[in-house]
């Protein structure tokens, strides 16, 4: 196998995936996106270690670590979007630029207004 066939093909599904991280707005989409990025990443390593003929076989070494970090990674980052799309009812990335909840500042009026009417509850 030619090694030019893999490093395409890697460099195909970066940019698909590097495409899907800019242009997506959903925080799921963006995350397979990532996934994608990082499969295309292994693809390179496995191509250029069995290329090389390393008798260590680093590069499939570094695969495997990449495909534990991305497990935890997904893991993580799904369980994030998740507990988002709870409180904020959407996973749309450009709605949650903002992540701090909207609580009045203490001393405004509001926030005298909300203190006064739990005091009378």
């Amino acid at each position: 196998m030619h090694l030019v066939y893999a490093a395409v093909l890697a460099a195909l599904l970066f940019c698909v995936g590097l495409y899907g991280v800019l242009a997506r707005r959903n925080a799921i989409l963006v995350l397979m996106s990532v996934e994608l990025m990082l499969n295309a990443v292994n693809l390179n390593l496995v191509a250029f270690d069995v290329w090389l003929r390393d008798t260590l076989h680093a590069g499939q070494a570094l695969t495997l670590f990449t495909i534990a970090i991305a497990a935890a990674e997904i893991g993580i980052g799904l369980a994030i979007v998740l507990l988002v799309y709870r409180n904020r009812g959407t996973a749309d990335v450009d709605r949650l630029r903002d992540l701090n909840e909207d609580t009045p500042a203490p001393g405004t009026a509001s926030a005298d207004r909300d203190e006064k009417a739990e005091a009378a509850a």
